[in-house]
């Protein structure tokens, strides 16, 4: 066999034992005849020791090694001599004396390194060669957690009583927000499937063909723009239940990240136990996001009643035209330069706010764009409502509440960064509920829904749907950490008259409707219970746990930016023959 151990289980309670190992060769440092390569394999680095008496043909061998050549070793364990242990190496206590050596297979120079994560290429470099980078120890632990977060979730939810079942990947399109990706068919030219953007409808129509708890380790698909926590295709863990309420399915999906986050990821404590949980509107009007950062303060504060009659033009225009006066409170800013102040008012715009009017909290009193304005009652006010003190900057934003909302949001998240005021042990995990049902688009003057069409209203609004529809709140949650959205999900439509009301206000025509959902119509006449569930997105999630700056670092095999995979170069032609066959024409 090639080995009897791996290289990162090795300990001093193995020294006496003749071990084989297998693996690449990490390092190598050569010392007065003496050579030393540390061994790496998956679980981790033992260092190897080859001493200048071994037979001539071996070391030969051996003086041609580098870098990531993979070698078999057979050797004895000894303990290292007292000073010469590594406690930066879980196997540092010991090394192993080689006595036989076997080169597996050579390897040329790399593109770059893999020992470290010191001087590394550009992003596209690293995934054009993507088998070389997972060797990173990094990139390799990345792999190993998102495994345990998947097993951990498997585990859980079995226990829990639900069934792992496989949907389609191929399947019908849907709309859900996002573009299909299209699979034209040979045996019916013309016509498409479309990878799933989730397994929505499936897995509604597998609770009405009564298996009550169903999950999987979904694959989505969606055609849209890309950056840093998106990738075109993703994994989720996708689940639904029969017979529950809202809070069911958020209890479930609670105990369940609160068991596994400790468990997987022991260097993480969650921000509190039972999570919050926060109306859409009241995260608007207190963080200015509908995916807030709960680990910092500097929360939004109102303060449009103390400065209702503010001689600032800038606010009177503001509230005669219906909006609103908040601000935010960044600590210890107030002696920001006027450079750094300029910059940050571009930061407001880039939101849509026209300016950003700021005070300096200072020993010797207010200061800064808009001092000269506030009076001395208005600043003794403004400093209580908002706890601002000596050395605190106040940002303020004045326009219509939702550009105030998402600026001061905005602005929130930019202090926090450049601040470090977030606790990166943090995993701060609230619930967000009680979404508006419909959003008004206004470049097509259409109702759309907020959430998916296979959302429940809440009951008591369904009156509301000709008359108001912007009044009409639906059962849809989300579920937030850290700034990021990292599961969305509903109580589902199970009504077939519901559901064709939906689809009514959303503008499909009969035919559209039948033709498009005439098969989920039909099976809620055949005894659909009520029903609902949730998607965590795991990529996001792990991405999270391992403290990356993007999903692609924890995915194994991901695209870059612009959507492509620049180490087997896709997407890419075909064969004029294959797409004679698939009677696809190009013009």
């Amino acid at each position: 066999m090639y080995r009897t151990h791996t290289c990162g289980e090795i300990r001093a309670s193995h020294a006496g034992q003749t071990v084989t190992l297998a693996g690449w060769v990490n390092r190598r440092r050569d010392h007065g005849g003496v050579a030393f390569f540390d061994l790496r394999d998956r679980s981790g680095v033992v260092q190897i020791t080859i001493n200048p008496d071994l037979p001539k043909e071996i070391l030969d061998a051996v003086a041609n090694v580098r870098f990531e050549w993979v070698l078999q070793i057979e050797g004895f364990v000894q303990k290292r001599p007292a000073g010469n242990e590594n406690p930066n190496m879980a196997t540092g206590e010991i090394e192993i004396i080689a006595k036989h050596i076997t080169i597996l297979n050579p390897a040329k120079t790399l593109p770059f390194m893999v020992s470290s994560d010191a001087d590394l290429p550009d992003e596209n470099m690293r995934l054009k060669y993507r088998y070389l980078d997972l060797r990173r120890e990094r990139l390799t632990n990345n792999m190993v957690l998102r495994h345990k977060v998947v097993k951990f979730m498997r585990d859980y939810l079995d226990k829990q009583g639900f069934i792992e079942i496989e949907t389609p990947i191929m399947f019908k399109a849907t709309p859900e927000g996002a573009r299909d990706y299209l699979v034209p068919s040979r045996l019916f030219p013309g016509q498409f499937y479309a990878l799933p953007q989730s397994p929505q409808q499936l897995k509604q129509l597998l609770m009405v063909s009564g298996m009550d708890k169903y999950f999987q380790i979904a694959r989505c698909f969606r055609d849209e723009d890309l950056r840093g926590d998106r990738q075109p295709e993703f994994t989720q863990l996708d689940l639904e239940m029969s017979f529950v309420h809202r809070d069911d399915v958020l209890d479930l999906v609670e105990g369940l990240f609160t068991e596994m986050i400790p468990a997987v990821a022991p260097h993480k404590k969650l921000y509190s136990s039972p999570w919050p949980k926060f109306s859409y509107k009241e995260v608007l009007e207190r963080f200015g996001s509908d995916k807030p950062d709960l680990r910092f303060g500097m929360e939004l504060v109102d303060v449009t009643d103390i400065l209702a009659k503010s001689e600032f033009k800038v606010f009177q225009s503001a509230l005669e035209a219906g909006g609103a006066i908040k601000c935010i409170v960044a600590p210890k800013s107030a002696e920001m330069s006027r450079k750094e102040l300029d910059a940050l008012t571009e930061v407001a715009k880039s939101f849509g706010a026209k300016g950003m009017p700021y005070l300096a909290v200072t020993a010797e009193g207010a200061k800064g764009s808009a001092a000269k304005f506030f009076k001395e009652e208005e600043l003794t006010a403004l400093k209580e409502k908002s706890g601002a003190g000596v050395g605190d900057l106040i940002v303020f934003a004045s326009d219509a509440r939702a550009i105030v909302n998402k600026t001061l949001g905005g602005l929130r998240l930019w202090f926090r960064d450049k601040l470090d005021l977030a606790d990166k042990t943090m995993m701060a995990f609230a619930w967000v509920v009680d979404f508006p049902f419909f959003a008004f688009n206004e470049e097509t003057q259409a109702w759309e829904s907020e959430h998916h069409p296979f959302t429940m209203p809440k009951m008591a609004d369904l009156p509301k749907f000709d008359s108001n529809p912007a009044e009409v709140y639906s059962e849809a949650y989300d579920m937030v950490c850290n700034g990021y959205e990292t599961a969305s999900g509903s109580i589902r439509i199970h009504r077939r008259d519901i559901q064709m009301k939906m689809f009514q206000m959303l503008g499909l025509s009969e035919e559209d409707i039948q033709a498009k959902f005439g098969h989920m119509l039909e099976a809620f006449e055949y005894g659909a219970p009520p029903h609902g569930g949730m998607a965590p997105g795991i990529d996001r999630l792990v991405m999270l746990l391992a403290d990356e700056p993007n999903i692609r670092e924890v995915i194994a095999f991901p695209k870059n930016q612009n959507g492509r995979d620049v180490m087997a170069d896709a997407p890419s032609g075909v064969e004029p023959k294959q797409l004679k066959e698939l009677k696809i024409k190009f013009e």
